[in-house]
């Protein structure tokens, strides 16, 4: 029987998580796989008979079952926000702002840089920020002040057209994968960490997490904060609070959701018309009751299920993927 690590030991630490997981789901269901890009796995097609589906990289979706139109709700942070709330579920709601003045006669006013200033002032002159349009928590930072604000969006602007502000919300943070209405798993989400050596400021201890970072096309940690020059005493753990993906170097751990998380995940997935996504949510330490969506992922990454060695899940997600594109 061929096992997950057999094809991940064959390629290059370049080669697409997804395209390792199609390949093995193949072996497993009896499927034909077939590399279309000279071995990069950046597009690769799965074939069963005279029917042949096409997979790429990048930006490109993993997941046929879930249409176009949904896919891209989903990706914009504030469209999916609107229809969210539409539907009754809980976000962390926050406005939009563009960075350029490309495209000013097609948007209405309220949604330019002086109007982002003003928002975060409204605020309280504190407030979270990301890309719009960004993934793998890509620029997703608390910024503090009009300073610090602005310092950001020029930063941002180098790689993205808008942003999404949003007040600060903190709680414990959930993944929740749905496929069909129905659960397939829950994770707890941990920010990245430092151990202390009680010599380096925390400024010097992610020097190393942050080179990796934009290795990888992400945006440091942004450490430009007074706090980063404290020093932790030797073995003492200090967590990075902000964004905890995994790309940026968060942990998950499976850990069973309550109730109201789940159907909190279960109604975002439903209302953007998705088929399969990944919900991440806060849900208040003190009230199980209290849940609010972050955003929903519609091509979620699930390298995940591999560190864990949950293969078979990997595998029910790839069925279900041939399955509703007639390959099984």
């Amino acid at each position: 029987m061929p096992q997950l690590q057999d094809f991940r030991r064959e390629k290059p630490s370049f080669y697409p998580d997804q395209a390792v997981y199609a390949e093995y789901a193949c072996a497993r269901l009896g499927l034909s796989f077939r590399e279309l890009d000279g071995g990069t796995g950046l597009l690769f097609s799965v074939y069963a008979g005279a029917k042949e589906i096409c997979f790429g990289g990048g930006r490109c979706s993993y997941y046929p079952q879930n249409d176009a139109t949904a896919s891209s709700l989903a990706t914009d942070k504030y469209l999916a926000n609107a229809l969210l709330e539409r539907a009754g579920v809980a976000t962390l709601g926050g406005r939009y702002f563009f960075l350029h003045d490309r495209h000013r006669a097609l948007r209405p006013p309220g949604h330019e840089r002086s109007d982002a200033l003003d928002y975060l002032a409204a605020l309280g002159g504190r407030g979270f920020a990301k890309p719009l349009s960004g993934s793998r928590g890509d620029f997703a930072r608390v910024v503090d002040g009009a300073a610090a604000l602005a310092s950001y969006l020029d930063e941002v602007a180098r790689h993205y057209d808008s942003v999404l502000i949003q007040s600060i919300a903190t709680g414990h943070e959930y993944r929740i994968f749905v496929i069909d209405g129905e659960t397939l798993y829950s994770a707890r989400k941990l920010p990245p960490f430092v151990i202390g050596d009680g010599v380096h400021n925390l400024r010097e201890l992610l020097r190393d997490h942050d080179r990796a970072l934009r290795d990888r096309g992400l945006s440091d940690t942004g450490t430009d904060d007074a706090a980063f020059d404290d020093v932790p005493a030797a073995g003492e753990r200090r967590d990075i609070a902000g964004r905890m993906n995994l790309s940026a170097g968060g942990t998950m751990l499976m850990e069973d959701a309550e109730s109201a998380a789940v159907a909190s995940a279960t109604a975002a997935v439903r209302a953007l018309g998705l088929r399969l996504g990944a919900v991440d949510l806060f849900v208040d330490p003190d009230d199980a009751t209290a849940v609010r969506v972050i955003e929903v992922n519609a091509n979620p990454a699930i390298r995940f299920l591999e560190t864990c060695g949950r293969d078979d899940l990997i595998l029910a997600i790839w069925r279900h993927t041939f399955t509703a594109t007639g390959l099984l």
